[in-house]
């Protein structure tokens, strides 16, 4: 039965098999997956195949080979989703217009009160002076390094945090939740502008000692202060947006190609407008969400700071007349002065 079924099928074109192997295997994912994809094509026989093979094993009264089974929750794929609440809820894709209307704040800087504000912004400062040396005016390899180090705080903070909720017992506040999501959407951005970029060997190299000294030294930087941690991450996606800014003025001058070769990834993700999606409609998108880790990690650090971390609180009875909100960084539109390039 199973070899007539794909003896059938196979003779029609892709898309028919799809829609029927699907439907045979009691999962039909048209508006999910790719129809084209010899991924579900596969994984539709494999579920049909495994079924059978289970349901033959019960009727002859024999255990089903388990081992060579393959759980079908595996063949849910998991599609990524964007952070921001514009680009989520947009039911037309998006053009350019519409990701220049999304209002960010791309001058927002928070003026360090604290120590620990300042051991943050000054850390932030000192790393970008490598890294203007390194990268320059090369904004495409410089957002690859970007987001290397950008997606590395929040699996380390959601980590931690697991791992004391699970010791503590207790409720984590909702914060694991907003971490793993903020990873996950600058692993995005890293795997939009790796296939734009196409990073040569020694770019590679680089990555990947960047990656294990940032992660292991975020680590302990959030065992020791998860506060100045977060104030950290933001400080960097202060600076993210600056840099991004930077990289759209080098677009509007002509400088760099406004191409329309962008990767299926990221009009998926951002719901781009496939037919105009240009390389700034990108730079647009994830600066957009750079400004959302902004706000997000600054909130988290005055959280800490005023000892009022579950985000299920009334937000204005955590902070109203609490003494130290006056030591909260405050907030100004300083941040393309404070963000200067290294010279």
């Amino acid at each position: 039965m199973i070899r007539s079924v794909f003896h059938n099928t196979f003779l029609r074109n892709t898309t028919t098999f799809t829609e029927t192997a699907i439907n045979n295997a009691g999962h039909y994912h048209k508006s999910i997956l790719p129809q084209n994809s010899m991924f579900l094509l596969t994984s539709a026989f494999t579920i049909h195949a495994s079924r059978m093979q289970s349901a033959n094993a019960t009727i002859s009264g024999k255990e089903p080979d388990v081992i060579h089974q393959i759980p079908e929750d595996l063949f849910y794929l998991h599609h990524p989703k964007p952070v921001r609440h514009e680009i989520i809820e947009s039911k037309a894709p998006l053009d350019s217009k519409a990701l220049e209307n999304i209002d960010i704040n791309p001058d927002l800087h928070r003026q360090p009160v604290t120590w620990s504000d300042k051991i943050a912004f000054y850390t932030v400062k000192t790393l970008r002076i490598p890294t203007d040396w390194l990268f320059k005016k090369k904004y495409i390899h410089r957002a690859v390094m970007l987001e290397t180090v950008a997606a590395v705080p929040g699996m380390v903070g959601a980590t931690i945090r697991h791992l004391r909720s699970l010791r503590k017992l207790q409720h984590d506040g909702g914060w694991i939740d907003h971490l793993l999501h903020e990873a996950e959407n600058e692993r995005m951005h890293l795997m939009t502008w790796m296939r734009i970029s196409q990073p040569t060997w020694w770019e590679r190299s680089l990555i990947t000692l960047v990656q294990g000294g940032f992660y292991n030294m975020f680590f302990m930087l959030y065992l020791i202060s998860p506060r100045t941690a977060h104030r950290v991450v933001g400080y960097l996606e202060e600076e993210a947006i600056v840099s991004y800014n930077s990289f759209l003025k080098e677009i509007d001058n002509g400088n760099i190609e406004n191409s329309k070769n962008v990767p299926d990834i990221a009009i998926d993700y951002w719901n781009l407008d496939k037919n105009s999606a240009t390389l700034r409609d990108v730079v647009l998108a994830v600066r957009a969400d750079e400004a959302t880790h902004r706000d997000t990690n600054h909130h988290f650090a005055d959280r800490i700071l005023v000892g009022h971390e579950d985000l299920r609180e009334d937000i204005k009875r955590a902070f109203e007349n609490h003494d130290k909100t006056k030591k909260m960084a405050g907030l100004t539109n300083e941040a393309p002065e404070k963000w200067k390039w290294s010279k």
